[in-house]
């Protein structure tokens, strides 16, 4: 597995491609997206997003086209993709796979589990891929997403954070925003935010 990450947009919302020995797929498409990852991705069977907020989605209904390639998206945040609740603009997209809160789908024999971690939107999940983890906008390098947006839930947060303050196993963690980190790392102060939720 190789992974390939660019910040995009005002926001350097973090795009992945995940290369695989035969395919690959595309995480978090965000704004200006696509001349980036058309140049990088050959053989894309899916779009991948950990939820629904503009700057994660907004390429991907161009993306879906160019690629031919399906949208996975949390069930409960793709209301987002195809309304546009922020009033920004988004081009409207349509998730072909609705995932469930901790579904595992399988792509060309490629088990990937959406670990669902709600409080930042209703659906915000982290995409787990063997050990590396993409968690979209819930887990930063020494930080957490923000719990005071429309359709955000800071008690939904709180139980997030102590969700994942249980797990034992070790992860590659690739943001949403900001540089990679680890699991282990993360997990050394990640308690301290639940006095401030």
């Amino acid at each position: 597995m190789e992974i390939l990450s660019k910040p995009m947009g005002d926001y350097e919302t973090n795009c992945y491609i995940v290369r695989f020995e035969k395919f690959d797929i595309v995480i978090d498409p965000g704004i200006d997206a696509v001349p980036w990852v058309l140049a990088n991705t050959a053989n894309t069977k899916a779009i991948l997003n950990t939820h629904g907020h503009f700057d994660h989605v907004w390429s991907n209904q161009e993306l879906s086209r160019e690629l031919n390639a399906p949208i996975y998206c949390p069930i409960d945040d793709c209301f987002m993709l195809e309304n546009d609740p922020f009033g920004y603009g988004t081009p409207p997209s349509k998730a072909r796979f609705q995932v469930g809160p901790d579904e595992t789908i399988t792509i060309e024999n490629i088990d990937i589990k959406f670990h669902h971690f709600n409080g930042h939107t209703p659906g915000n999940s982290c995409i787990a891929i063997d050990d590396q983890l993409f968690s979209g906008d819930f887990i930063f390098c020494g930080s957490i997403g923000r719990s005071d947006f429309p359709f955000s839930s800071s008690e939904d947060m709180k139980k997030s954070i102590q969700k994942i303050l249980t797990w034992t196993k070790d992860y590659d963690i690739h943001p949403g925003h900001g540089p990679s980190t680890t699991l282990k790392r993360e997990q050394t102060q990640l308690s301290r935010w639940l006095d401030y939720l």
